[in-house]
């Protein structure tokens, strides 16, 4: 293939307003994917697109494997839908009360 560029696990970013920081959740339009360093606004980042990762969790959710997990704006993940971002599906289930879940990162099939 003469067109291929690269397998798109991650992606060289230019960090958005506010910036980012290593470890959380960026959504760049409907670009979502997980921050490699933390950068301020304007500089260039790593967003790994792929993987599991333990994120921060709404503590009063009981998540079930494989449900679909949103990103709210106050920076937790959640499996309320509603204003919120889909960015993965539950790797694990996670018990009620706790801090964090396990999210497999993308597009879920259901």
């Amino acid at each position: 293939m003469k067109n291929f560029l690269q397998p798109g696990d991650a992606l060289d970013c230019v960090a958005p307003s506010g910036g980012v920081v290593s470890g959380t959740p960026v959504i760049i339009g409907s670009l979502i994917g997980i921050a490699s360093v933390t950068a301020a606004e304007g500089a260039p980042f790593t967003l790994q697109r792929k993987g599991v990762y333990r994120l921060p969790k709404t503590s009063a959710q009981a998540w079930t494997q494989g449900a679909k997990i949103y990103w709210t704006s106050g920076g937790k993940a959640t499996t309320a839908d509603s204003g919120n971002t889909l960015i993965g599906i539950a790797a694990a289930a996670a018990a009620n009360p706790s801090d964090f879940g396990d999210v497999l990162l993308g597009p879920t099939t259901v």
